[in-house]
């Protein structure tokens, strides 16, 4: 490949990173755009790790031939069990753990080499293969983000050339750092997400970091706490409260995303979340077809983890709706995005204040007189009860217990919430 072709190659490399194309699309405009110029490549694997709290990395793959592989591959630790015995078969490791940077391999010699997939590439017809190891600077790490990792090889009986090689050792970091980049860029909004909220989070990334910096929404809030949980943390191992809040915590987040809510904070066991949009009424509805799948979704933990003989428990549940501040407040070194205002103590207090009626659900008459006249056949009222700390009385309301005591009612409920 000319030095020409090299630099307009790096040219679109780099043009094309700072435009956020994908990653998948970056190798496979990298890989052709090689092939156009002569270097032959056959396939193209680029992996690094990644922060994330499920996947510990991605792999991206361009081939020359269709196939059913995906593009993309998102693979968990590498520590135990299968994913480690293959790791430490890969070239990779074995350059990783001779402090290489690259190796060239003749796959015609695959069968006596104990490496992880040479084999399987040879059967292929891949004829030549090359590995690099790009490692990041300390600076330049991100958790355990601290390597690329590539092969490529080609169909070529002779295999690459010395000018080929070169002008892959030249190409191959240019292409690292974009993906790099693009890797970056997903790690913050995955961050974002977990930690801040859906929401919340893409307000942040569109700029929206001053301090004060606040709108006034109407929104309907969620308040949610576990059932009895100081005490089955007491009477369980250490070690097993963590996965016990985690259950929990994923049913209650699981329904709030699927009816298309937004979680705000984690406080303890305890959730706040929000619901809102133009249609007031349809977020309320979206926080009742939530609380109906969290009860689905607590029946199925619950029947599993009673028949691995761990405790089991439920939430509950507080809904109310009001005008609360949305955006940044703390520090200047410190800041949530967040709700604030007298709407989110009264949930609170709402969401206390069922287990002194033995509730699991209670919703505030604000919350009830916005339904439509479907919704509000499904609430009956408990009464009228002062709540901790707040000023005045509140009538406050629970599902019909008819919802889950008769199948006509229940699917005639089910049906609503779906609409």
């Amino acid at each position: 490949m000319q030095l020409t072709s090299r630099l307009a190659l790096m040219n679109w490399v780099a043009g094309q990173g700072l435009t956020g194309l994908p990653e998948p699309e970056l190798l496979r405009g990298f890989c052709e755009r090689c092939r156009a110029e002569g270097l032959e490549l056959s396939r193209g694997l680029v992996v690094i790790d990644t922060l994330h709290p499920i996947y510990e990395g991605r792999a991206f793959r361009w081939s020359d031939t269709p196939s059913n592989e995906s593009n993309v591959i998102e693979y968990g630790s590498t520590a135990d069990g299968d994913a480690a015995k293959n790791w430490r078969r890969s070239v990779f490791y074995h350059l990783l753990e001779h402090g290489h940077d690259e190796m060239v391999i003749d796959l015609a010699d695959a069968p006596s080499l104990d490496f992880a997939q040479i084999g399987e590439l040879a059967e292929h017809g891949h004829r030549h293969f090359l590995a690099f190891v790009h490692r990041f600077g300390e600076t330049g790490a991100l958790g355990q983000m601290d390597c690329l990792y590539s092969y490529w090889t080609t169909r070529r009986d002779e295999g690459f050339s010395e000018a080929e090689l070169a002008a892959l050792r030249d190409l191959v970091p240019v292409l690292g750092l974009a993906i790099k980049s693009a890797q970056q860029v997903d790690i913050v909004r995955t961050l974002g997400r977990v930690y801040l909220g859906r929401d919340a989070s893409e307000q942040v990334l569109r700029g929206r970091i001053s301090r004060g910096v606040t709108e006034r929404i109407n929104a309907v809030l969620w308040y949610s706490d576990l059932r009895g949980s100081t005490g089955i943390s007491e009477s369980i191992a250490p070690d097993e409260i963590i996965p016990f809040l985690n259950d929990y915590a994923q049913a209650v987040i699981d329904a709030i995303h699927e009816a298309g809510g937004d979680v705000l904070k984690l406080i303890g066991d305890g959730v706040l979340a929000m619901f809102w949009g133009e249609d007031m009424a349809d977020a309320r509805r979206a926080a009742l077809r939530a609380e109906h799948l969290f009860r689905q979704n607590i029946a199925a933990l619950n029947a599993r983890r009673a028949a691995e003989g761990r405790p089991t428990t439920s939430a509950y549940i507080g809904l109310h709706v009001g005008e609360v501040f949305y955006g940044n407040i703390g520090s200047e070194d410190r800041l949530d995005f967040t709700v604030v205002g007298p709407t989110v103590n009264e949930v609170s207090r709402i969401a206390s204040m069922s287990r002194s009626v033995d509730r699991e659900l209670l919703a505030s008459a604000e919350f009830y007189k916005g339904l439509d006249a479907a919704g509000r056949r499904y609430l009956v009222s408990t009464g009228r009860y002062a709540l901790r700390g707040i000023g005045r009385a509140q009538d406050l309301y629970t599902l019909d217990p008819e919802v889950d005591a008769s199948e006509p009612v229940t699917g005639s409920y089910e049906r609503y919430l779906a609409n």
